[in-house]
């Protein structure tokens, strides 16, 4: 429990949320020189650069625990033209950390079940992840589109076997290849005494795939069956009020589930922080 504090600390520390939302940039002002000879000088526009500028706490039902931050956001293109997305999670994720033990002295991998479904789960978490909205015909907070995520993330898990076997327990890390896409909405938000400040309340659903080497999990659990390649769906909703709330709900659903003993449902509630 003192090293998941420990690392909720850290996360806090660096003040960073929500996953679907982008900072506006805030630029400084022209200054003029009124009835002066001295040239106007402008100032080069300067925006906050976003290094972990948005991270999140996760809750899992079966008491796992998910501290990540996205550690940087940037495009790959051509500015105002086509522009690719690209993200970098950092996080860690735990089974309470003193629950970890089964009997014989083996640990468990069951928080592979939620990391798996999870596209912004993994130790390091590289991805391309963005929205593309239907076109409007007049400007407003609601809007209807689809999201997309795909990439590459490095997860961490116990090797099982006999506990005479040196290897057993030992940490091992992993290469999990993802994509997930679906249908995104959001409309206006706000508190009841400051219509000003308004957010955004969303509905989105989406099915994601990951795929693992065989090998590799078969080195890490000796006997399971599997090709590595796993799918599901997942439906959720969230509220994000800047400087108020930002707070999610999902609920994950397999459809080809990973050959693990574990069969409760997941559900998922989340802290959401940002930097603004």
């Amino acid at each position: 429990m003192k090293l998941f504090l420990s690392i909720l600390f850290w996360q806090l520390h660096f003040l960073a949320f929500p996953q679907a939302t982008d900072t506006i940039p805030e630029l400084f002002p022209v200054k003029q020189m009124a009835d002066t000879a001295i040239p106007v000088t402008t100032k080069i526009p300067f925006a906050k650069p976003e290094i972990l500028s948005s991270g999140f706490i996760d809750i899992i039902n079966n008491g796992q625990i998910n501290a990540s931050a996205r550690f940087i956001r940037l495009y790959i293109g051509e500015p105002g033209k086509f522009a690719i997305p690209l993200s970098i999670y950092s996080g860690v994720s735990s089974n309470s950390f003193q629950n970890q033990q089964l009997q014989g002295g083996q640990n468990s991998n069951e928080h592979l079940i939620n990391s798996f479904i999870n596209p912004l789960s993994g130790l390091v978490n590289i991805s391309l992840e963005g929205f593309v909205f239907i076109k409007r015909r007049q400007p407003g907070v609601t809007r209807t589109g689809f999201l997309y995520q795909t990439g590459l993330r490095i997860m961490t898990a116990y090797k099982t076997g006999l506990i005479t076997d040196p290897g057993t327990g030992r940490p091992v890390n992993f290469i999990n290849s993802f994509a997930s896409s679906g249908l995104y909405f959001q409309t206006g938000a706000w508190e009841r005494n400051n219509a000003k400040n308004v957010g955004v309340f969303w509905i989105a659903g989406r099915y994601i795939f990951c795929k693992s080497g065989k090998k590799q999990l078969q080195d890490i659990i000796p006997g399971i069956v599997t090709n590595g390649f796993y799918h599901g769906w997942s439906a959720g909703l969230g509220v994000e009020i800047n400087n108020l709330v930002n707070i999610k709900l999902i609920y994950y659903q397999y459809v080809k589930s990973p050959e693990i003993n574990y069969a409760l449902p997941i559900y998922q509630f989340s802290f959401n922080y940002s930097l603004r």
